[in-house]
């Protein structure tokens, strides 16, 4: 007797959170867009995390692509689902003063240091005391600085050198600050970020050869990473090819 044709199985339609893990493996900025709005678009069901990770998507997405005002517009609508509060607000400070809205991006940095979980507002302290840095506001840096140092656990030679680093940049005379270099080269916390701030110290103390080893390595390491670093870093990076120009010309 012959067998029964068997009855196709229903090809299973994808779900939101099998969108957002194809955005969260795209290679390219627009496959990465183009996933996330297929998950947000579904018509299944969709809780609040995966919304505003697909969001998060799409702000990747933009920010890799220089578009900061959408960037900043889907990280403040994550902002909305509730979730990962201290994360977004992040995102949306680095839109912001991508896009040269400082004040908008210190507003998002101050909720992330009131609204993270007490094991991140170091870090958010950390954040906001390298922005107002950048924007010459030591006093306001530096008292950010302060919290960062006073609640860094792993972090902390790189919270300490960071402050050293501003309160030199504001004319402060720093009396350990070899020790604070040393503490920083030391620790795991010294590379990536850490040679940033490692050369700008040791250039503080006129140790040549190694702010040059330290800042070609921080540079090195910074343009060969994804965009959305590389373009997260630019002040960094200013200010390290800067420095590394003085020291060429003596």
């Amino acid at each position: 007797m012959a067998e029964a044709p068997k009855v196709p199985t229903r090809l299973r339609v994808a779900q939101p959170d099998d969108w957002l893990r194809k955005a969260m493996t795209a290679k390219t900025p627009a496959s990465r867009a183009r996933f996330a709005q297929k998950g947000l678009a579904s018509r299944a069901p969709i809780d609040k995390t995966t919304h505003a990770m697909l969001l998060r998507q799409v702000y990747l997405a933009n920010f890799e692509e220089r578009r900061f005002a959408r960037a900043l517009q889907a990280a403040e609508s994550a902002l909305e689902m509730g979730v990962l509060v201290d994360v977004f607000h992040q995102d949306a400070a680095r839109a912001a003063i991508a896009a040269g809205d400082l004040d908008r991006a210190l507003l998002h940095l101050r909720s992330a240091t009131r609204r993270g979980p007490a094991d991140r507002r170091a870090l958010h302290n950390w954040t906001l005391g390298g922005l107002l840095f950048f924007a010459r506001r030591y006093d306001e840096s530096i008292a950010a600085l302060e919290r960062a140092a006073r609640w860094g656990t792993t972090d902390k030679p790189l919270y300490r050198a960071q402050l050293a680093l501003v309160r030199v940049a504001a004319g402060q005379h720093v009396s350990d600050l070899q020790d604070i270099i040393d503490d920083l080269s030391r620790a795991p916390c010294g590379q990536g970020y850490g040679r940033f701030v490692l050369g700008h110290l040791a250039y503080a103390a006129r140790e040549w050869a190694a702010a040059r080893r330290y800042l070609q390595a921080f540079v090195k390491r910074t343009e060969s990473g994804r965009t959305a670093m590389v373009i997260a870093l630019e002040p960094e990076l200013g200010m390290s090819r800067a420095t590394l120009a003085k020291m060429a010309e003596n």
